[in-house]
């Protein structure tokens, strides 16, 4: 059984920050795996562990040269090997759509042919949430989003035609705190929900170990993909910090000295008013 992970490295923001262009400058930044891939992977490795077959787990992202400290991350915590695709054109394009970003990592899919996809149910960084169905989409493979429980189903039950398939058993989280239980047959493309499971921290062994892990580097020409499909990708056209709605009110002194002010405030809110 073979499963893939697509993971994305994303930056985090410090709370002081500024803003060149249309660009924030590195000294600003720190780069990290997706939180909702973190998950992702750890539900990947957890397959692996707990199945007695062999499962191979695969990451792939779509980053720059930078990203490979994260993706060796990913490897650290028990990915067998990893994929990074990168060219030219990608590094000239502002923002990748959904779209766009399905069809690099389906070429890539369409090569490793894994039983199991499965992805982040969103990136902190462009929140699309949108890339692991455009992608499954792509694949023509059967789906189910945000899903924050997962268990194989070892039986294998006959499909009509008397094919055995493996299903996996969901439990998906849906708008206003309803959730449904659902199975899908696999090979099958899930993303993965924050909670489903307890990331693990990579140990000082699987980091070492990752430094030995194979670590493919793949040109969109590699996958068969003409560099024009970037052009399709989004322009980004400005960029600005958001502004806060809400006025707070500061009050200085002592407890006995702003009491008064704040019983003030509260009042003139309806604050305790009959």
């Amino acid at each position: 059984m073979k499963v893939l992970v697509t993971v994305k490295e994303v930056a985090d923001v410090a709370d002081d920050f500024e803003i060149e262009g249309l660009e924030i400058p590195e000294t600003f930044l720190e780069y990290d795996l997706n939180e909702w891939d973190d998950y992702a992977v750890e539900t990947a490795v957890q397959i692996a562990e707990d199945r007695d077959e062999d499962v191979e787990v695969v990451a792939v992202t779509v980053g720059p040269e930078r990203s490979e400290e994260t993706i060796r991350m990913a490897l650290a915590k028990g990915v067998d090997r990893a994929v990074r695709v990168w060219d030219d054109a990608l590094a000239e394009a502002d923002l990748l759509d959904p779209t766009t970003t399905a069809r690099i990592l389906a070429a890539v899919a369409e090569r490793e042919a894994p039983d199991l996809v499965l992805s982040g149910v969103q990136a902190a960084d462009d929140g699309f949430g949108a890339t692991g169905v455009a992608l499954a989409d792509r694949l023509d493979m059967g789906w189910a989003a945000v899903v924050n429980d997962l268990e194989l189903d070892d039986s294998e039950r006959p499909r009509d035609d008397d094919e055995a398939v493996t299903r996996a058993s969901v439990r998906r989280e849906l708008e206003g705190g309803v959730e449904e239980l659902t199975t899908v047959d696999l090979p099958a493309v899930l993303t993965i929900q924050t909670g489903i499971n307890e990331p693990r921290y990579a140990s000082l062994r699987g980091i070492r170990q990752a430094q030995r892990k194979e670590l493919a580097v793949h040109s969109l020409a590699d996958l068969d993909l003409d560099p024009s499909l970037v052009d399709d990708a989004l322009t980004l056209s400005g960029l600005s910090k958001p502004e806060s709605e809400s006025d707070a009110t500061l009050f200085e002194g002592s407890a006995e000295e702003t009491a008064a002010d704040l019983e003030t405030v509260l009042r003139d809110a309806g604050v305790g008013a009959e």
